[in-house]
């Protein structure tokens, strides 16, 4: 590796992460990166501050298209950062356990999931659901359940890395997946928003990662430079559609798909059959390809990070 090279990972070292570390993670994990994709990694790295040594971010390629994950490892110390954590657990449901829970309704007129009994013996059957549940001061307890049925797909997935950690560590892989999903939405761990700026590039034409800063949703006073002429009302379907598109474009991101070539080329190697002008059910389906993608990064990494 040339003197140059060095140099250049060493701007990619932050915090514990040593220029030796870059290095390492370049000839292990990034092994199968081309040097534009590794700095791109590296650049999303750095600014959430997500270590790839402790197994909390890593990209993979398929296709020659990059992928990057966040680790469940990364969740929970995020979460431990944030103010008013309190901790999580997590269990799983088996066909002989005693298991009960109902919903209620907090001041504010929204529900939430309450635990009533949850006990076992000895011989427990078969797993049938999971739950997570995050504690955070201030706030009910921020409870996530699912089913088997929800995540028995992953099992039959065509992608062989998915199918045999999902068939073989069926348990541990149940638990990350719901744990992840607790501790993402009772912490606003919204890390599929942040966002790779297209029109930032590095000296080899990467595009060189800039975190989405937090959107203000508060309500803001219109103001009109000029009178316009009144913008056609959406149908529901159509707004649906824009939603959607939003949302696909975010998680694309997410997985290094940038740009619109690059968008038309993954829509064409994984959805196919997509027409011209897709509908609501076709774009939804895309949208959950693409999270299923983005949940196979973690998969990847699952016998370093499984959960205890």
């Amino acid at each position: 590796m040339s003197n140059n090279q060095l140099a250049v990972y060493q701007s990619f070292a932050f915090g514990e992460l040593t220029q030796q570390d870059v290095v390492t993670v370049r000839e292990t994990i990034g092994k199968d990166c081309n040097e534009s994709q590794f700095k791109l990694f590296m650049s999303i790295a750095k600014n959430a501050g997500a270590n790839p040594i402790l197994n909390e971010i890593y990209p993979a390629v398929r296709s020659g298209q990059l992928t990057v994950q966040f680790g469940i490892d990364f969740f929970v110390r995020k979460a431990k950062e944030t103010d008013g954590y309190k901790g999580y657990d997590v269990q799983l449901v088996h066909e002989n356990d005693e298991f009960k829970m109902h919903q209620e309704k907090d001041e504010d007129g929204r529900y939430y999931v309450v635990i009533d009994e949850h006990s076992w013996g000895m011989t427990r059957g078969k797993v049938m659901a999971g739950y997570a549940i995050a504690y955070k001061e201030g706030i009910k307890p921020f409870t996530v359940f699912m089913s088997v049925d929800e995540v028995d797909h992953f099992k039959r997935s065509q992608i062989g890395m998915q199918k045999t950690m999902w068939t073989n560590y069926f348990n541990d892989m149940f638990k990350k997946h719901i744990t992840r999903r607790a501790l993402k939405a009772a912490f606003n761990l919204n890390f599929d928003d942040e966002d790779v700026a297209a029109d930032n590039k590095g000296s080899e034409g990467f595009q060189e990662y800039q975190p989405q800063g937090r959107k203000d949703i508060t309500p803001q006073p219109e103001v009109i430079d000029q009178p316009e002429s009144p913008k056609p009302q959406l149908s529901e379907e159509e707004k649906q559609i824009k939603k959607l598109r939003t949302q696909i474009t975010a998680k694309l991101k997410q997985i290094g798909v940038v740009g619109k070539d690059n968008v038309s080329e993954y829509i064409a190697q994984n959805a196919p059959t997509m027409g011209e002008k897709p509908t609501v059910a076709e774009y939804t389906g895309l949208l959950e390809l693409i999270e299923m993608h983005i949940d196979m990064k973690e998969i990847n990494s699952a016998d370093a990070d499984i959960l205890d």
